[in-house]
């Protein structure tokens, strides 16, 4: 392709001339503006540069005009003090170019959720006088593509009374519900400019650690919404090992091309437009532009299809990946302002969180670097800050990821919620946040002695066990929510088995004993669990873990199984599993106390491979392991 046109194989060459009555400047275009008027600026990089610098120029002559716009990345010169008599800004999502003025209350910021804006259009509720948009060159059948911005660009020249167009070769012709035809404009611009670029940040470690996580949320098959920022596009590095994703957000970056290319993403799996990637715009460079062009891999469709809820819930697997600037402790996420300035706006968030949550095997995730400001302000708060506006509320939220871990809130008591949130705030601030949750009557206030060990364990530590006949035990460090579901595994132990674990005659174990097998350093002491799944999310089926006596480098282990899942190999792969951890941790062995009773534990012991010595003495095992 050249730089002069990536589009000139797909229009009428002749144009131009074809509709030559309907051809003006940008200057004598935008003479059809009167004072009072509403102009919808089209969105993104498809921003009609060239309009939008005549419309300014011509201020002397305007006055009251109200500019309507989504998100615009190119100048916004009618965003000035200078100017406000002449032009009002009105953004539904707040941009870097029109922040100023609305932080300093001289330009408006509509909060609405996207899929809710054409509506405005539609019923005149908002209604618009003029629409400067940009499109590619009409085609033999008189069809513009409306390009890398269908999103809201397209209600509104549907629904405005003026329609001016920048015709640009340099626009690409997607595909699907993105054409107007040349007839429903009214006057046409020449113009061949290079596009608005907008290249993606490389990455941090911080970006990288969440979009891990995020990655080991999305199954095969899964269909991904990419909200906007680095976050949501740094997933995409973490895919290559999955198969058959696809592709329903609003947003599409360059980061889309590798994973088309290596064919992690092909829609095979798709329940709605299967085998097509559906975005409604574009934010990239010329080379995702060229790679947009006539590719029939790609359906645009505007918004009131993209961000419909109920289009999304219909998706299966459906994964809604977006970002916030806070998270109380709670569970209310703030995403559009810090304290009382608005800073970007509700956009498709809840749109895609809400379809995302009713999707048969969905997930809604919203996730955020745990700190702000070079480390120095927890983005997890107790409280949101003041002013601070709720995008998502607590009921509608359910996944928070930060580089620290994921937790899950949806369904959880609000000490579950604050617990997990805790979990995954940076270190430095997780004491202050629990003083501050107990204050705030959020958890118990026992849980002081805590303080230190609420934290996620490591990643690695999870893995897949198989039974015999074939059913899936999940293995994983144990998470500061776990206390009710340890609670349940104790409660559903048969008195031989409490007895065998503890060696003692108990009724029940202790909520502080309780405590202390959850909240954990995951250094010192290891607790790991087999869950499998249930109704409620999942159940706990068996528990094992050690403590490291420092003195002797041996850690002292122990492990109890529900009785219904004893003999079915659990118990020997969690020992197993305890040993690696234990050895990459520089541990040299273990020790165990075990009743004489207690074969089951003495046979899994013996059989381990490990050099095992023991003594008995009033009826108890004293064991020690040694890894070398």
């Amino acid at each position: 392709m050249n730089n002069t046109s990536i589009n000139e194989m797909n229009f009428d060459l002749n144009w131009e001339e074809k509709y030559s009555d309907m051809v003006v400047t940008p200057q004598e275009a935008v003479l059809r503006i009167q004072p009072g008027f509403r102009v919808f600026i089209g969105t993104g990089c498809a921003q009609p540069q060239r309009l939008v610098d005549a419309l300014v120029a011509r201020h002397a002559d305007l006055a009251d005009i109200e500019i309507v716009h989504l998100l615009t990345l190119g100048d916004a010169p009618y965003a000035q003090k200078d100017l406000i008599n002449h032009f009002t800004v009105n953004s539904f999502f707040i941009a870097q170019n029109v922040r100023h003025i609305i932080q300093e209350g001289l330009g408006g910021y509509t909060p609405i959720f996207l899929s809710d804006i054409p509506r405005l259009f539609k019923t005149g509720q908002l209604p618009l006088d003029a629409a400067l948009i940009q499109v590619s060159p009409p085609d033999e059948d008189g069809m513009c593509s409306l390009g890398i911005s269908v999103d809201i660009v397209k209600s509104a020249a549907e629904n405005s009374r003026l329609v001016i167009a920048e015709v640009n070769p340099r626009m690409p012709r997607t595909m699907g519900d993105c054409f107007i035809h040349v007839h429903d404009i009214d006057y046409l611009v020449p113009v061949d400019t290079p596009l608005i670029e907008f290249p993606l940040a490389e990455p941090d470690d911080v970006t990288r650690e969440i979009g891990q996580y995020i990655a080991g949320l999305i199954e095969d098959g899964a269909t991904l919404e990419l909200g906007i920022g680095r976050i949501p596009q740094a997933v995409l590095e973490f895919l290559g090992d999955k198969k058959d994703l696809g592709i329903h957000t609003e947003m599409l970056t360059d980061s889309i091309i590798e994973p088309i290319e290596k064919g992690i993403i092909n829609g095979k799996r798709k329940t709605l437009d299967r085998g097509k990637i559906v975005a409604s715009f574009a934010m990239g460079t010329k080379r995702l532009y060229e790679y947009l062009n006539n590719n029939p891999n790609f359906s645009f469709y505007p918004t009131e299809y993209v961000n419909d809820p109920f289009i999304i819930s219909q998706q299966n697997k459906m994964v809604a990946i977006n970002v916030a600037l806070e998270v109380d402790l709670t569970g209310q996420v703030c995403a559009d302002s810090m304290g009382s300035k608005f800073y970007s706006g509700i956009g498709g968030q809840v749109d895609f969180n809400r379809g995302a949550a009713r999707s048969n095997g969905g997930k809604a995730i919203i996730a955020l670097p745990s700190t702000a400001h070079n480390g120095e302000v927890s983005r997890i708060v107790c409280h949101l800050s003041e002013g601070a506006g709720v995008v998502t509320t607590r009921g509608d939220v359910h996944y928070v990821i930060t580089e620290y871990g994921v937790a899950y809130l949806h369904g959880k008591n609000v000490q579950e919620r604050a617990l997990a949130l805790i979990s995954i705030a940076h270190p430095k601030f997780r004491e202050k946040l629990l003083m501050e949750a107990i204050e705030s009557k959020y958890i118990r206030p026992e849980l002081t002695d805590f303080k230190n060990k609420i934290v996620i364990g490591p990643r690695d530590i999870r893995t897949t066990y198989i039974c015999d006949d074939g059913t899936s035990v999940t293995i994983r460090a144990i998470h500061p929510t776990d206390e009710p579901r340890i609670r349940e595994l104790f409660y559903s132990l048969s008195q031989e088995s409490l007895y065998k674990r503890f060696m003692s005659r108990m009724k029940w174990v202790p909520r502080k004993q309780v405590q202390e097998f959850v909240y954990i350093d995951h250094r010192n002491e290891v607790s790991i669990v087999a869950t499998v799944p249930d109704p409620d999310g999942e159940e706990i089926v068996a528990m094992g873990g050690y403590y490291l006596n420092p003195k002797t480098n041996r850690a002292e282990v122990a492990f109890v199984v529900q009785d219904e899942w004893q003999n079915r190999g659990i118990g020997s792969f969690l020992f197993r599993h305890l040993i690696n951890i234990a050895r990459r941790n520089g541990i040299a062995g273990f020790t165990a106390e075990v009743l004489r009773e207690n074969k089951p534990m003495q046979a899994v012991f013996e059989r381990s491979g490990l050099k095992v010595e023991s003594q008995l003495h009033e009826g108890v095992y004293s064991y020690i392991m040694n890894f070398e």
